[in-house]
């Protein structure tokens, strides 16, 4: 019988929000009550628990789980001696973690692991941060003129997260880098150009028209009129430069609300994504108003809301050939006697665009970076020792708030080693108030800049021992 069936359990006139309220503390009742039994089989169940689990395991569990997951590297090792010890699997799922953590704070940590009491004994949590880079941002944080800071950067093959900096002027205690309070502003320009390019075949060249200036958007704007100040400019220009009005008019003209709908949520929004912490979604509603569509499409709106970490996952897709990835902070969970009872794995979102798809947006975004809204920040790069050696790809986005006191402003984006696999993308939103303190992209480069400073004097030096070695 469900809550709606028992009126003296759960009042019908409390309404849907108090309904949704008791399914969610039930939930967590049947959470908790699981992980406390987890807790106590562990203690007293000895080795008939892990034959069970074993058992379970190879006939229920792992098929599950490789239906959301790469393949492990040992699917195509040989197969494991007999005398050889079997691993138990993790007890703890991913959707588990945030009730095992309970308050558990993770935003800017400075040491790990992290020891988190759970029913009465000690755990230890071993995050995927990379803590150098992270303190490293930390530092570089314009606290002044700054009211909220969101930095993330993951690895987009695997969702491991290497940083999430966060600084919250109004709200010590709430993390902005899961916060999806902000506007998206022109990030939702990725979502209406992958929605162009598959819906009408856009392609990098594509040549479009636009009347009156770039970064406004009125309805006399979005218009198929042509006259002698009618502007034309290619789909990678108009994206590179942030362009209002030809995005405008893609949304109200040649794309529906359905369209901006469906992609809009194949991109993650208005979905809960895997993450083992609180992570509330990113809202998009798409109306059936022609203009009320071209605000949207154009990301010239304060309704789309977005998190740090969103923006992180919708680069991620572009990196991987239109997949994006599920993004994962804790690397494993040991408990008192050591055994692993949490261990990430790498999860994939369903595929939301081709890959041909993915290469048109990967030129757009470049495109940013090389003669776009981003070149500012990321000038000299190509003379750069480290920034040289990389493929970067971004997209800006800025908008103020309702009371003009705060001015929201992004860069998601991407770096990836030309004579290499090693790549990352990032995500970051600034908050400014009454003045232009550090942009959101200057932050972008100097995590990737950081980053891979590190990883190629690390490679350089090995590569020089692996040499020396062969003399």
């Amino acid at each position: 019988m469900t809550a709606f069936q028992n009126p003296d359990k759960y009042p019908h006139q409390t309404g849907w929000r108090a309904y949704q309220e008791y399914l969610r503390r039930n939930q967590l009742r049947v959470r908790r009550t699981r992980l406390n039994r987890i807790g106590k089989r562990q203690i007293v169940g000895g080795m008939a628990l892990l034959v069970a689990v074993v058992v379970i395991a190879g006939l229920v569990l792992w098929p599950d789980e490789e239906e959301k997951t790469c393949p492990p590297a040992s699917a195509v090792a040989p197969a494991a001696k007999s005398t050889e010890t079997i691993q138990r699997p993790p007890l703890i799922q991913k959707s588990d973690v945030h009730v095992f953590l309970g308050d558990t704070r993770l935003m800017n940590l400075v040491a790990q692991p992290v020891e988190v009491s759970f029913d009465h004994r000690p755990f230890l949590v071993h995050t995927t941060l990379n803590l150098d880079l992270q303190q490293y941002l930390i530092k570089k944080m314009d606290r002044v003129n700054s009211r909220y800071i969101g930095i993330v950067a993951m690895h987009p093959d695997t969702g491991r997260l290497l940083t999430m900096a966060g600084f919250n002027k109004i709200d010590p205690d709430r993390d902005p880098c899961l916060m999806a309070d902000y506007p998206a502003a022109s990030l939702f320009k990725i979502v209406t150009a992958a929605a162009a390019i598959e819906e009408k075949g856009y392609t990098a060249r594509t040549r479009l028209k636009f009347n009156g200036y770039k970064h406004t958007l009125y309805k006399r704007q979005l218009t198929d009129k042509t006259n002698r100040y009618t502007n034309k400019i290619s789909f990678r220009d108009s994206f590179a430069q942030s362009v209002n009005p030809v995005f405008g008019k893609i949304g109200a003209l040649y794309l529906d609300q359905r369209a901006l709908q469906t992609y809009g949520e194949a991109f993650a929004f208005n979905r809960k994504v895997g993450f083992e912490l609180p992570w509330p979604m990113s809202h998009l509603e798409v109306g059936q108003d022609s203009y009320r569509r071209a605000e949207i499409a154009s990301g010239f709106n304060r309704q789309t809301k977005i998190s740090p970490l969103h923006g992180a996952v919708i680069a991620s897709a572009i990196v991987n050939d239109g997949n994006p990835v599920e993004p994962t902070l804790v690397d494993r969970i040991d408990d008192p006697a050591g055994q692993v009872v949490y261990r990430s794995r790498p999860r994939f979102l369903p595929s939301v665009v081709s890959p041909q798809t993915a290469d048109v947006l990967d030129q757009l975004m470049a495109a940013t970076i090389t003669s776009g809204t981003a070149r500012k920040p990321f000038r000299g790069y190509s003379r750069n020792k480290v920034l040289s050696r990389l493929k970067l790809g971004g997209k800006t986005g800025s908008i103020y708030n309702r009371r003009h006191d705060a001015r929201f402003d992004w860069f998601v984006g991407y770096a990836e080693e030309k004579k290499g696999s090693e790549k990352i993308v990032v995500s970051v939103m600034v908050a400014h108030e009454k003045y232009i303190g550090t942009r959101a992209s200057q932050y972008g480069r100097m995590v990737i800049e950081r980053h891979f400073k590190d990883y190629f004097t690390k490679k350089d030096q090995t590569e020089k021992e692996a040499y020396h070695a062969r003399l």
